[in-house]
């Protein structure tokens, strides 16, 4: 047995070896001398395989395996291939990370708080703060704060209020966001949502009022005597206590008693802005001493306004605050520096509009021995649109009407194309800055025909 071993052993791989023999007899013996001797013969055979050839075999059997698969429970090959893909790209197509999914604060004004839903301890707010469902937000009598979600929602939390978030249900397909107003006001802006079945919310008491898209509304809350009001200022919105169910549409009030049914009424619009224009830079040679001049448009009732000008956007560091007859005045007393304005509009009966749009402007001392070159080359109509053509100095920064000139060449040639105009005549105002403090101030007259 041991030399056929060796044998076999000592075949060269992929060739046909001669068959071995083997002796099954014992070694001689003295009663097996005589007769002849039994021999017998064990053959060995085998074929070459190539690995190409294994390769070929496992993957027709591997196509066998995941088409009977396929054929027996189609759903089941579908969901592999998503998690294998989900994998591979490390993101699930179904969800929205976790950071996308939570609320945050993008203004922050004055002492306010938060408690988390899973927390004892009221910490103060920061823009590193995330908001989930359950959390307490609390901003004190100098405080206010504005959160925005993921949709694009965002609600302003007035001085002296407590909300919780009560919902915040963002996905792909659908936007679910809402606060409840334990006490104090809140004002919210909606976006345009996608999804029909998407909706912001704002509870109080016993009853929710649902803020459609493309909206923006004020709600307040008296904790006291727990009477309730909500004033839509653009789009429109839903409101219900029980069975009952109120419409409002823009410049509409809802007024929501203890007891009693839930009353609507009209209320004034806001005004609209004129001048400063947002963003827009006021240059002037001394700012405390000049006289700066702010404009609205009329409002159908009013008799009088209010104009509010604060160093803040959230209103909370009041600089000015004037009651007027007109819809204009001109104010002065302002130091160097950027400043937030809105007007309120006032009827006989001592009812008062929404706030109107909040625009923001900066007062800039001019640099007398720094002179800047500008240079305005010309306009030209584009159908409602103005063109306005020039050069200034390489390097220098310019504002037409409060937009920023996004290019300017390298030789200081530049062309801005202003948003389409209304009928009737338009002022331009062009303002530069160059790298060395240097200021310069340009207007030009567009008439855009009817």
């Amino acid at each position: 047995m041991h030399r056929f071993l060796s044998r076999v052993l000592n075949c060269k791989i992929g060739a046909r070896c001669a068959p071995a023999t083997v002796n099954s007899q014992p070694p001689n013996h003295p009663h097996h001398q005589h007769g002849p001797e039994r021999v017998k013969r064990v053959e060995v055979y085998w074929h070459e395989v190539s690995y190409k050839s294994l390769t070929v075999y496992s993957l027709v059997l591997v196509a066998l395996i995941f088409g009977s698969v396929y054929f027996v429970t189609p759903g089941f090959y579908a969901a592999v291939l998503k998690k294998v893909s989900s994998a591979v790209s490390g993101t699930d197509s179904d969800a929205i990370p976790l950071a996308m999914n939570q609320a945050k604060f993008v203004n922050l004004d004055g002492r306010v708080q938060i408690k988390k839903v899973n927390s004892v301890q009221w910490v103060d707010a920061d823009y590193r703060t995330t908001l989930d469902k359950g959390d307490l937000i609390q901003t004190a009598a100098d405080g206010a704060a504005r959160i925005t979600f993921a949709d694009a929602t965002s609600y302003t939390i007035k001085a002296d209020t407590l909300v919780t978030v009560e919902e915040n249900n963002v996905t792909r397909d659908q936007a679910t966001t809402a606060v409840r107003i334990n006490t104090g006001a809140v004002d919210l802006s909606t976006p345009n949502w996608s999804s029909p079945n998407s909706h912001a919310a704002v509870s109080m008491e016993d009853t929710v009022a649902q803020i459609r898209p493309n909206s923006r509304a004020s709600v307040k809350s008296d904790a006291q005597s727990k009477e309730s009001e909500i004033t839509v200022a653009s789009g429109s919105a839903e409101v219900r206590r029980g069975s009952e169910k109120v419409e409002l549409g823009q410049f509409q009030k809802a007024s929501i008693p203890s007891s009693g049914p839930i009353t609507k009424s009209d209320v004034l619009a806001p005004p609209d802005l004129s001048q400063p224009l947002n963003l827009a830079p006021i240059i002037v040679e001394v700012p405390r001493t000049a006289a700066i001049r702010f404009e609205w448009k009329p409002v159908k009732d009013a008799v009088s306004y209010t104009l509010r000008i604060s160093t803040t956007a959230m209103f909370t560091k009041m600089v000015k605050q004037v009651k007027v007859a007109s819809s204009a005045v001109e104010i002065s007393g302002l130091d160097g520096g950027d400043y937030f304005w809105n007007v309120i509009a006032i009827d006989a009966n001592k009812k008062t509009s929404e706030v109107s749009e909040t625009f923001k402007f900066t007062i800039v001392a001019q640099g007398r021995t720094q002179e800047m070159m500008l240079e305005i080359g010309g306009t030209q109509l584009h159908g409602r649109v103005a063109e306005v053509f020039g050069k200034t100095e390489p390097g220098a920064a310019l504002i037409i009407n409060g937009q920023a000139v996004p290019s300017i060449g390298s030789d200081g040639g530049f062309r801005y194309f202003t948003e389409a105009l209304d009928p009737g005549e338009h002022s331009i105002v062009i303002i530069g800055q160059n790298r060395r403090g240097g200021t310069a101030k340009q207007q030009v007259t567009i008439v855009v025909p009817k």
